[in-house]
Order: structure tokens, then sequence, then C-alpha cells
């Protein structure tokens, strides 16, 4: 599973806030605007004086002014340092910057975070509406967290994966924004700055790990695949004049010899780490963790918190997994004694059953034919709005792209939000015989279709669908992590509740196992970045007490270890969301409409769960009463 790849392509977009503050002024907003408008009637036998009710509304509207003039700046001004996380959503103004990586670009960066963060300063947010003043903090934060991500983690000397020009070139080459000889020559235009971004980039490793630098060559032997064949085809095969593709041969001559530079500096680099004793640690420790988790993920537990009500929920997902083991272990292994210790039942009864997977040719094209049945299961229970007119498109995952999730989604930002959303599939062309088959046990029959529900309908591409008609461009464009994989999580689990399956107990069975998964993300994550866990304990949680598949473990392992944080977003979103849902069944009753409470979360766009939860409640209340 993995989110969006305008998220994960920018370290700082994810936007995180500080809960408590949030909460609290938030709620000291709507309880503002409630007392301004019944003021008069808590005092009968006076007189009303608008006076009060006047002045406090001439506050709010001279803030938001003020507010909404900020966030336009900020916005123009954040796409031209971030001209290709703008291109990410859909913002092509600037689509023709490449911005070199060195200290110069450094320096101008932070220079702009703090002197926006001083402006910011200045708004009062007691005095916004309280869609302004969510807006206020998911800005307030994406700034601090700009700050702290340049002078605090500082990932850009020891992540080599950080450089990596693929992505945007891309994206500018597969969407249609406009004629395809004008993307050439954004292309051709951005590629005079390749060489010295990776330059740049070498300079800037002054401590690289392992790890990261392994992922990094990996990457960019992708990237080069996508300028010696893909993009120089395409100019050769245009209508472009012959001097301008002259201008590109030149300019790619010189880009393939940067990367390849890059590539054999990161080859020599990783001969150079193996054979050292001192090199630095991918984990971050628990300070920087917890700082880590504070601004990407936005929520009510801390980082040890989380970690905490994870172990817990594992131990519940255990029993009703051997309810259901229990149930089938007749069906399965007549006349067989069961194996005393439980988990041991559990697994026995998965292998068993995982044998029931799609051929290794068929994995992509079983997942394309797949999407058209779960939107008419949505469509046929009336479960969310689907907007038919923005299309899915499955393909093989770019070659550039691979290495980090087998499956994941591209999709449009809110200012293109008409251009295709790309469902990218891995397709198994790496693995033996013996690794092929780990893997397809692992997606098997029925665990493919709760990824596809998790990536596609309605999950991430529906949620981002909606996420791009928000009414606040704010909360589009710095999505937050949670939320984004919290709702793709959620819809598995809702899909089942509502009948997806047949209430199947294979299919229960192995949605269990997948959200075991998702718990053990977050104690996984916790465990080897704070508290050290080894390799070989990492595999040993995964395949014993989550019944993954050997393979499935080793790639999680390497995922753990080039990313930190992250992995708790699944848990974290998929909490919260499941509980303002429950809640909101509790207080509503017979009134409670599904199909009205997703449409309003996601109206709401990429926003923290908790901003949505302050804003939709009682509103949501009110009308299904």
């Amino acid at each position: 599973m993995a989110s969006t790849s305008y998220y994960k392509s920018f370290n700082n977009s994810l936007f995180k806030t500080k809960i408590k503050q949030t909460l609290t002024l938030v709620g000291s907003v709507a309880a503002s605007v409630f007392v301004a408008g019944t003021l008069t009637a808590c005092q009968p036998g006076t007189a009303p004086d608008n006076s009060i009710e006047i002045t406090q509304l001439q506050t709010k509207s001279t803030q938001d002014i003020a507010f909404s003039k900020f966030a336009e700046s900020f916005i123009d001004q954040f796409w031209q340092l971030n001209p290709g996380y703008a291109v990410y959503v859909g913002f092509y103004k600037y689509d023709t910057l490449l911005p070199i990586p060195n200290e110069q670009t450094a320096e101008k960066e932070l220079a702009f975070y703090q002197q926006q963060l001083e402006q910011l300063n200045a708004i009062h947010p007691q005095g916004l509406s309280p869609n302004n003043a969510s807006d206020y903090y998911i800005l307030k934060n994406q700034i601090e967290s700009g700050i702290w991500y340049s002078t605090v983690l500082k990932s850009g000397e020891w992540d080599p994966s950080n450089y990596n020009v693929a992505g945007v070139f891309g994206v500018i080459l597969n969407t249609d924004y406009k004629p395809l000889n004008e993307r050439l020559s954004t292309i051709i235009e951005r590629m005079k700055n390749v060489p010295a971004y990776y330059q740049a980039a070498q300079q800037n490793l002054i401590n690289p790990t392992l790890t990261h630098t392994k992922l990094a060559a990996q990457q960019n032997k992708g990237t080069l695949g996508l300028f010696n064949k893909t993009i120089s085809e395409k100019v050769q095969n245009s209508s472009l004049p012959e001097i301008q593709k002259q201008v590109f041969n030149q300019r790619l001559t010189d880009a393939v010899a940067a990367i390849e530079g890059y590539i054999s500096w990161l080859d020599n680099k990783v001969i150079e780490l193996e054979n050292s004793s001192n090199v630095k640690d991918f984990r971050i420790g628990k300070d920087l963790y917890e700082q880590k988790f504070k601004f990407d993920i936005f929520s009510a537990y801390a980082a040890n918190e989380l970690y905490d009500k994870a172990l817990s929920e594992k131990d519940r997902v255990h029993k009703e997994m051997i309810k259901i083991a229990d149930k089938l272990w007749p069906k399965y292994f007549e006349g067989t004694v069961k194996p005393k210790d439980p988990l041991v039942m559990i697994k026995a009864v998965i292998d068993h059953i995982s044998v029931k997977h799609v051929k290794r040719d068929d994995f992509v094209d079983s997942i394309r034919a797949q999407i058209p049945e779960l939107e008419a299961f949505v469509s046929k229970h009336d479960l969310i709005t689907m907007d038919k007119d923005k299309p899915l498109v499955v393909r093989e995952t770019p070659e550039y792209q691979r290495g980090f999730a087998g499956a994941s989604i591209n999709a449009p930002g809110p200012y293109d939000a008409k251009a295709n959303t790309y469902y990218n599939v891995t397709p198994l062309d790496n693995f033996n015989d013996e690794e092929a088959e780990s893997y397809l046990r692992e997606y098997n029959h029925w665990l493919l279709q709760v990824l596809n529900i998790h990536e596609a309908v309605p999950g991430h591409y529906t949620q981002l669908v909606h996420s791009n008609k928000s009414k606040s461009l704010v909360k589009s464009i710095f999505g937050n992590g949670a939320m984004v994989e919290g709702w793709a999580v959620y819809t598995e689990r809702m899909m089942l509740e509502e009948g997806y399956g047949d209430n199947e107990p294979e299919l229960w069975l192995m949605y269990y196992k997948w959200n075991l998964r998702v718990i053990m993300n977050a104690i996984l994550d916790y465990s080897i970045q704070v508290n050290g866990l080894t390799e070989s304990e990492a595999l040993d949680m995964m395949i014993n007490q989550a019944f993954q598949e050997k393979s499935e473990a080793t790639g999680k392992w390497r995922r753990a270890t080039l990313s930190q944080v992250q992995l708790t977003s699944y848990f974290t979103g998929y909490s919260e969301i499941y509980q303002l849902r429950e809640e909101l069944k509790k207080v509503t009753g017979d009134k409670f409409n599904l199909k009205d409470f997703h449409n309003q979360f996601l109206s709401f766009g990429s926003a923290p769960v908790p901003i949505i939860r302050k804003l939709m409640f009682d509103d949501y209340v009110n009308t299904h009463k």
C-alpha cells in the first residue's frame, strides 16, 4: 500500500498541525461565532447590543481578509520555490524551472519560511472563520515543518534518494495539459539544469546512509531509461524544429552523463560504506522521531502513545482471527488436530488458502479487470458519490518509481483535476519463480481485492477525486498523509461491513491479516527507528505475528529502513476516522446516513482528521437529527 506520489515526492508537503493548539483555537472560534449570534437571546429583558455583534463580525472580516491575502501570496511564492511539487498538483506556471539544490537555494528557502512565519504570526486565529482558522494552522505547521526539515532533520545530507529528477519530467511527459510539442520544449528547457542538480547533490551528501544510497542508485538507473528511451523517442518522433532537436541531443548527452556520474558515485559510495566501521545509522532515534511524528502525522496521540495503542489493537485482531480460523479449520483440515498455539493455527489456515491466486503473468491485468467490479458495488449500495468523468488508468509502474512500493496512485492535483489518475502496479519481472510465488501468495485471491479497495475504489483514487473539489485550496495542496492513508484503510473495513464479498470468512480472515499489517506498520516503525529492532527480530514479528510472506516482510523491513514515521500514518488515520464515524452513529442513531458521512468527510479535502472532525461534527448531527 502506498500514498499518492505527489504527497511523497515533497518532503514537507504532508500537512501537519499542532493538535492541542488547533482544537482549542478552532473550537473557540466556532464558539465565538455561536455566541455572537445568540448573545441577546441569552439576556431577556434587555435591548439587543448590536454593536458587540457588529464589532466581532468586523474583526472577523478583517482577519479573514488578511489571512486570505496571506494564503494566496504564500502559495504563489511556495510554487516558485517548489516548481516540481507544483507540477504534481497540476500548477504548471513554473514547469520549466528545475531548482539546483545547492546552498544558495537552501538559504533562500529557509529565509522564505522564516519571513512567512513572522507574517502569519501577525494574524490572530481567534478572529478567523472556522474554515480559515483550520487553514491557518495547516499553513503554520507547514512553515514550521519546512524550518524543522531544513535546520534539524537535514535529510539532504544523508539521504541520496532525495535527489532524482525523473518524477516531474515523467508527469510533464504523460499529462496532456498542453500540446505535446510544448511539453517537450518544457522538458528540454528543464534539462539544462540536470548536470548542476546532480553536482549539488554529491556536494550535499556529507554523511549518507547505506540503505538510502542503495535505493538512490536503483531508482536513478530507472531515470536513465526515462531520458535515454522514453523522452528521447518522443522528441525524435515529434515535429519539433531540427534545431530544437539538436539542443535536446546536446542536453540529453549532458544529462545522461550527470546521471551516470551520480550512479557511479553512489555505487562507489556503497562499496565504501559496506567496508566502513563508522557508518551513519538509518535510524533517527527517539527525539527526532517524536518531532517528525508531530509534524508529519497530526494526531491526538504522541508517537509512543500510538505505539501502545497499536500493541493493544494487535491483540484484539488476533482474537478475531482465532475465531475465524477455528471456524474454517474443519473445512480445510478435517480430521487433523488443531495446533495448541492459536497463532500457529491461524498461520496454517492462511498458508493453506493463500495458494489461491492469479498467475504471475496475469497480475497487472487482473487488477485492471477488478476496478469496474468495485465501482459497481459502491454504486449499487450507494456508499459514496463517484465521478465517472475522472478516469483511472491502471498501468505498469514506471521504472524510475519502482523500489519503494508494489502498488501506488499517481493522482492529479487540484489545479488539473481532470487529468488522469494512474494506478501503478509493479509487474513481477524482477522476481525469480520462488520470489514470485511468495509475492502472489501474499497478494492472493482475497488480499488482491483488499489492495484494490485501498488503492483505487473507494480508497485513494476516490478520495483524491473528492479532495480536488475541496473549497479550500490549502487543504487540497498540503494534504495530510494520515488522513489520506487512513481513509484508504478505513474503506477496506467499510466495504466488508457493507457486504462486499458476501461475508465470506476467508475474505474476513485475509482482511484481518491485511489490517494486522497496518497495525504492525506502526509497531514496526517505532520499534526499528526508536527501539533499535534488528532485521531478524522484525522479520520474526512480521512472519509469525502478522502472518506475512517472507517477500512481503523483507520488503517491509527495507521500507522501514528507508522512511520514518510514514508507516504509522495508516493506523493513525484509520483509527481516528473510524472513531469519528462510530461517534456520529451513536449520536444520530437511525438517522445516520453512511453516504452523507462519506461525502461530507471528503468535502474538506485532505485535511487532518482532527480538523475535519471539528468542522463537520456539529453540522452533521444537526442535519441528521
